[in-house]
C-alpha cells in the first residue's frame, strides 16, 4: 500500500501531485538594533501538495512558525513569492486577503490564547462563517457550529460555554473545528500538541489523521517533536536558521539522514528499547543556534557541525539531491530544485559523508 493511500488521500488525488501552497525564495526580515535585519526567514521554497502532510521541523528559532504565517500573509514576506492555488498572493491588499484566510487556515499552539475568553465556543467557530458569508440565517449557523464540534469529538451543547471551561484538549478540539469552519485548502498547524498532555497529544494527532482522511484535507504540520512529525508527516522538511537544509520522507530522513543537523536531532530522540538507548551513540552540537541577525557565511550550520571543513566557511550549499548518503545529482536535476527525482535533498557540500564521520567518531 502507498503512502498516500495508507494516510487516506485518494488515489486521484494524490496522482495529481497538485500544488495548494507554494513559497519560492520566501524571506522575512524584521528590523533589528541598530538598523540591522533579524532574516528570521531567509530563502525558504516548499510546495505543498494537495491531500499530504508536509512536516517542518527545527529548534526554537529556525524560523518554522514564521515561514507558517507568511503562508497566511500573517506577516508580510521581505521577498519571495507565495503562491496558493497558483495564485501569487505575495502583494494582495488587506481586502484581497479575506479570501485568503478562508482557502488557508491555522491551528495555533496555545488554544488558550488563540480563543477570545468574553466570547462563547459557539461564537468563536462560528466566526468564520460569518466573516465569509457561508450560512445565510442564525439557524443555519448553529446547525453548522453543531456539525463542526461533533466533527472534533465535542458535544454540541458546549456552544454556550467560554473557553475557562473547557481542558487545553477541548480548546485545541476547537481551534480545529474554527479552522474547518472555512472549508479551507490548507490549514497550517502551528504545533498544535505542544502545550497538551502525552495522552491528549495522541488524541489531537488521531482527530487530525482522521480529519485528513475524512475529508481529504492538507496540512503543513510545524512541531520540533521528531516522533509526532514522523507520525504525522507524508514528506518533512528541516529548518536551521532560516533555511531548509533537509527534505525527504520519513523514511528517508529518519533511517538515512544525509545533513549532520538532522542526524544531531534524530540522536537526541530518546528510544523506547532500554538496551538500544543505552550503547546508542549521541551527536553532541557545540555551542548555540548562531543570532540570525549575523548568520555564519558558507554554510549556517558549519560553527556548531563536528565535521565542519574550511570550504564550508566559503560555500553556501545549495539543496541537492542525495542517494544512499552520496551527492548524486545531474544538471537538469539541479535545475530542477530537490523536488525532483526521489526528493530527499541536503544542503551540505558532504551530505551523508559528515554524518557518517560524525558517528564513526562517536558524537
Amino acid at each position: 500500500m502507498s503512502t498516500d493511500t495508507a494516510r487516506g488521500v485518494p488515489p486521484s488525488v494524490a496522482a495529481a501531485d497538485e500544488p495548494v501552497a507554494e513559497l519560492d525564495d520566501l524571506r522575512v526580515w524584521f528590523p533589528g538594533p541598530g538598523g540591522a535585519a533579524v532574516r528570521a526567514v531567509d530563502g525558504v521554497s516548499l510546495r505543498i501538495r494537495r491531500g499530504e502532510t508536509l512536516g517542518l521541523v527545527g529548534e526554537s528559532g529556525s524560523g518554522k512558525s514564521t515561514t507558517g504565517l507568511a503562508l497566511l500573509r500573517l506577516v508580510d514576506p521581505t521577498g519571495g513569492t507565495v503562491r496558493v492555488g497558483g495564485e501569487d498572493v505575495t502583494r494582495w491588499s488587506r481586502r484581497r486577503l479575506r479570501a485568503l484566510r478562508r482557502r488557508v487556515a491555522m491551528v495555533f499552539q496555545d488554544p488558550q490564547a488563540s480563543l477570545d475568553p468574553r466570547r462563547t465556543i459557539g461564537a468563536s467557530v462560528a466566526e468564520p462563517l460569518v466573516v465569509h458569508g457561508l450560512v445565510d440565517s442564525g439557524e443555519a449557523r448553529r446547525r453548522r457550529v453543531a456539525e463542526l464540534l461533533e466533527m472534533v469529538g465535542l458535544r454540541a451543547d458546549l456552544a454556550g460555554r467560554h473557553p475557562h471551561e473547557l481542558s487545553g484538549g477541548q480548546r485545541q478540539r476547537v481551534g480545529i473545528a474554527r479552522a474547518l469552519a472555512g472549508e479551507p485548502d490548507l490549514i497550517v498547524l502551528d504545533e498544535p500538541i505542544a502545550s497538551l498532555d502525552l495522552s491528549v497529544q495522541a488524541q489531537i494527532m488521531n482527530l487530525l489523521r482522521g480529519l485528513q482522511r475524512d475529508l481529504g484535507l492538507t496540512y503543513l504540520f510545524i512541531a520540533h517533536d521528531l516522533a509526532a512529525v514522523e507520525h504525522m508527516s507524508d514528506r518533512i522538511a528541516v529548518m536551521y536558521l532560516g533555511r531548509i537544509v533537509e527534505t525527504g520522507t520519513p523514511a528517508q530522513l529518519y533511517r538515512q539522514p544525509a545533513h549532520p543537523y538532522t542526524a544531531a536531532l534524530l540522536s537526541a530522540v530518546p528510544v523506547a528499547d532500554p538496551k538500544v538507548e543505552r550503547h546508542r551513540r549521541r551527536i553532541t552540537l557545540r555551542g548555540d543556534i548562531p543570532s540570525p541577525i549575523d548568520p555564519p557565511s558558507g554554510c549556517r550550520f558549519r560553527t556548531r557541525c563536528p565535521q565542519a571543513r574550511p570550504d564550508c566557511a566559503e560555500t553556501d550549499p545549495a539543496l541537492i539531491e542525495v542517494a544512499a548518503g552520496h551527492r548524486n545529482v545531474t544538471g537538469e536535476q539541479a535545475a530542477a530544485g530537490p523536488e525532483s527525482a526521489a526528493g530527499h535533498a541536503a544542503a551540505c557540500l558532504y551530505a551523508g559523508e559528515a554524518v557518517r564521520a560524525m558517528r564513526a567518531d562517536g558524537h
